[in-house]
């Protein structure tokens, strides 16, 4: 057994079933071992899956995918220099929504490090402030506990971890270090703690829940595990509850009293909750944004985390809660007051009706040719209740935070923290490997599509035969412009479009997708949405919606009067090449949303 056939061995026991990656010199020992204990393996428990990605960035961003959709550690592998600075990005997208995921990297041979060696990179250096650990292994007898610790960094920490293995160590035979001075002899495994604030601390925190009597909740992705404690909360206090996109499937949008996504992408309904609430409780959430949070002094405080960096650092609160969010809120849930008082529940269960006829009302405007908000009331209508939802970034997520309503038992991601582009549609893929007989559905862009999502289905195609169930969908808003810049250019410097960098080729991504054997949906008209959606569901083979909508739909803000928007759009049409278009779908969107739901700031 060689040093590369240990690491296989490891990471077996370390419960990894599939290594996300694409192959290289600079690996070539571990893609041997990986062929020897697939030929070796007596069954599926002795065996990991190689999945090659089109792209090193790809494999970083499945393996962060993993980890979101199923808790476990993701892993990813590439090759050195070029390939290990591919995955960076991929990286980078995980450590900065906290997820564990390890990357195993190759190395120039110990014997040239240092020499200006082909392909040569201190990726140590260069892994540094993206991994929290991250080490080069220099002796066969270090593979082991350099290994067991970074994963065991990478669930503790919630973190991203990095294995270098040079050329030459990967093929030395393997031996277990001695038992002498200077070695290490470590093991595998890792139990989570199960952390819960002192009892005095949760009951100063009931003092200030059971004092208010407009109490808000705002839940992020540390809630995923929790659904059923913050539902319980909630409703002992008569709180709405809001939720951070990373949150979005923590508590099913089905129920009155939850508001939806908070932010420049939210609801109206957790707009006015924050404008309006005396209290907040925000757990398991790191929502950056705080201009969309009470101002201060008109709200107390509490918040619960299980990492004290989150703490305080958003928002002024008053009581900082270091514990797990089902464990604390479980705790804490005997020490709340009901409230008899549902004044303040009503009126947000007012205010989301009215939202909901808005949207409704907005996203059936016309507009040339398909208006992009009704792919997305459409899909609600047609999802299963365990369908896996994956936006990018770009406008294809301001519609899925706004109008997907997730159901309990559904899964939905995104990049959050970086909010890169391309991601929605490896996060897909990555999804139907964790959950084959479930449907992941992307919501993209072209602009996503054309970066690498284009090729990321040669890997659709090149693996989907050994799906039972072979649906996976690839939703694409095909306007030929990158809109989500395009928009913030408008909206965020003044400036109109400049068409040299936000014109897009076009592309006919419906035609590509029958080339590979799936179906390809092009949807022209909004009379065919409703009917694309169901093909797509019913389908027996990978599904790819090219959906031509316009790019002149404006992303409203939440809280907008009439008065407001005309001075909003005046100034983003300013000598703006779509200029008239953009006028008249945005009056229309006005017309709908503020005018058509009897609102009383008709000026």
């Amino acid at each position: 057994m060689n040093a590369s056939d240990f690491l296989m061995r490891r990471l077996i026991e370390w419960g990894v079933k599939r290594v996300y990656g694409y192959p290289g010199d600079g690996i070539n020992g571990i893609m041997g071992a990986f062929e020897r204990i697939h030929r070796q393996a007596q069954d599926d428990k002795e065996k990991i899956e190689f999945i090659q990605v089109r792209h090193e960035e790809m494999a970083a961003f499945m393996a962060c995918a993993h980890a979101k959709f199923t808790g476990e550690v993701g892993v990813c592998m590439a090759t050195s220099g070029p390939g290990a600075i591919h995955l960076l990005n991929g990286l980078y997208d995980a450590a900065m929504d906290h997820m564990p995921v390890v990357a195993i990297v190759g190395q120039t041979a110990t014997t040239a490090i240092g020499g200006s060696y082909q392909q040569e990179v201190d990726l140590a250096r260069l892994y540094a402030d993206v991994c929290d650990y991250v080490y080069q292994v220099d002796s066969v007898e270090a593979i082991r506990h350099v290994t067991d610790r970074a994963f065991r960094t990478a669930m503790g920490h919630r973190a991203v971890t990095a294995i270098v293995v040079p050329k030459d160590i990967q093929e030395m035979k393997y031996a277990d270090p001695p038992h002498k001075h200077n070695t290490l002899h470590s093991s595998v495994g890792y139990r989570a703690p199960i952390v819960v604030p002192a009892p005095a601390d949760l009951r100063a925190a009931a003092e200030i829940l059971n004092s208010g009597e407009r109490v808000a909740m705002l839940v992020g992705q540390g809630c995923m595990n929790a659904t059923d404690e913050v539902i319980a909360v909630a409703e002992r206090l008569g709180a709405g509850v809001a939720k951070a996109l990373l949150g979005k499937a923590v508590v099913p949008d089905d129920l009155p009293f939850v508001t939806g996504t908070i932010g420049l992408l939210g609801t109206l309904t957790s707009s006015e909750m924050m404008e309006h609430c005396d209290t907040l409780l925000m757990v398991g959430t790191s929502f950056p944004y705080a201009e969309f949070l009470p101002k201060e002094g008109k709200a107390r405080g509490i918040q619960i985390d299980i990492d004290p960096k989150n703490l305080g650092l958003r928002f002024p609160t008053e009581l900082n809660l270091v514990g797990d969010a089902a464990a604390t809120l479980s705790a804490l849930l005997p020490l709340l007051q009901p409230k008899t008082d549902r004044s303040w529940r009503d009126r947000l269960e007012k205010t989301k009706e009215k939202w909901h006829e808005q949207e409704l009302a907005r996203a059936k405007v016309e507009a040339d040719p398909i208006n992009p908000q009704l792919l997305f009331v459409s899909l609600n209508e047609h999802l299963p209740e365990n369908a896996i939802l994956t936006g990018d970034a770009g406008t294809a997520t301001n519609w899925y935070a706004r109008n997907i309503m997730m159901r309990r038992g559904m899964k939905g991601s995104l990049s959050g923290g970086l909010a890169t582009m391309g991601s929605a549609v490896p996060y897909a893929i990555a999804a139907k490997f964790a959950y084959p007989d479930r449907v992941p559905i992307a919501c993209t862009g072209d602009g996503a599509m054309q970066m690498n999502g284009n090729a990321a289905m040669l890997t659709v195609a090149k693996y989907c035969d050994r799906w039972a169930d072979q649906r996976i969908i690839f939703l694409v808003l095909h306007n030929n412009d990158l809109n989500q810049v395009t928009w913030e250019m408008r909206v965020m410097s003044g400036d109109p479009k400049f068409e040299a960098s936000q014109d897009l080729p076009n592309f006919n991504y419906a035609q590509y997708a029958r080339q590979l054997g799936f179906l390809g949906i092009e949807v022209k008209r909004p009379e065919d949405v409703d009917d694309a959606w169901r093909q797509a569901f019913a389908s027996d083979r990978p599904v790819v919606i090219d959906a031509h909508v316009s790019a002149d739909i404006a992303q409203l803000p939440p809280h907008i009067s009439f008065e407001e928007a005309h001075k909003y759009f005046s100034a983003l049409v300013k000598g703006d090449p779509n200029e008239g278009s953009i006028i008249k779908e945005s009056i229309k969107s006005v017309i709908a949303g503020v005018v058509g739901s009897g609102s009383t700031e008709r000026k």
